[in-house]
């Protein structure tokens, strides 16, 4: 598949990090689950601005490490350091807190809800007003409500989902429903999102429309991405620049063109005997 590549320069967000500077900086990251070594020693940074790919076999680490990012797991060595903050662990809720939204493998939506409220969902983190007030739908909690939802339709407008707003999400089908677990991610207006596999399960159609909301969510939102993706020509076509995982270790890093060329890389997608 063909998408077109990102040839604009990065781009700072609400002045937090100058531009191409360090958003966030893995450092010598360790994770084991007994004597199941997940990720050994890993260190990369995703600068602001750039769209970030995390790649390698099945098994090579990957969703740990993002569960690492955003406060799933806990690593027993190393560190993570966010917008110039060192932290060695925290809650997925404090890393939201922070500007860290993903998305996961499997589809984690609502099901009987709409795509409307599933999306809506994502403002939650945002909401000032007491149970109280939203209980009573009044005033103060009515005009926040209203402002969430002016922002939830601008995301629908961008995904180009008006059609399906009422749907409950479980009657779409799956290339949609990954498109509206995108846009609740939105919704959290996050300064890095995280990918986990979005092209998943989609026909070349359904992927061509997803490369194309996320280069738009890079370069019209000014959103920093780092992605799982297995689809090699999808990660060349809309990578900065593309980390390489294998068997818990990484085995390179670099532009598209350089890593794809990298013996080692070749060697890990052939399946070479370790």
């Amino acid at each position: 598949m063909n998408v077109q590549v990102r040839s604009d320069p990065f781009t700072a967000r609400d002045g937090e990090i100058a531009k191409g500077g360090v958003l966030l900086d893995v450092r010598n990251v360790s994770l084991s689950f007994g004597g199941v070594k997940a990720v050994t020693d890993i260190s990369f940074d995703v600068l602001q601005g750039e769209i970030r790919a995390i790649i390698g076999p099945n098994g090579a680490g990957k969703t740990s490490m993002l569960n690492v990012i955003n406060g799933f797991y806990t690593p027993q060595l190393g560190t993570i350091i966010f917008r110039g903050k060192e932290r060695r662990s925290m809650k997925p809720h404090e890393a939201v807190g922070q500007g860290i939204a993903r998305t996961f493998q499997n589809v984690a939506l609502f099901k009987g809800m709409s795509t409307l409220d599933n999306i809506m969902t994502g403002r939650s983190v945002m909401m000032r007003r007491n149970i109280g007030w939203q209980m009573l739908w009044h005033g103060p909690a009515l005009a926040e409500e209203i402002e969430h939802r002016r922002a939830v339709e601008e995301i629908i407008d961008f995904l180009e989902i008006q059609h399906i707003r009422r749907t409950p999400v479980g009657k779409l089908p799956y290339g949609l429903q990954k498109r509206v677990e995108l846009g609740r991610a939105l919704a959290m207006e996050p300064s890095l999102l995280l990918l986990d596999e979005p092209m998943a399960g989609m026909n070349l159609e359904e992927k061509e429309d997803m490369s194309r909301f996320i280069l738009d969510v890079n370069q019209q939102r000014g959103t920093t991405i780092a992605l799982i993706e297995h689809d090699m020509g999808v990660v060349m076509d809309l990578s900065d620049r593309v980390v390489v995982l294998d068997y818990g270790k990484k085995i390179a890093d670099g532009v598209p063109d350089v890593v794809k060329a990298d013996q080692n890389v070749i060697d890990a997608y052939l399946g070479v005997p370790h």
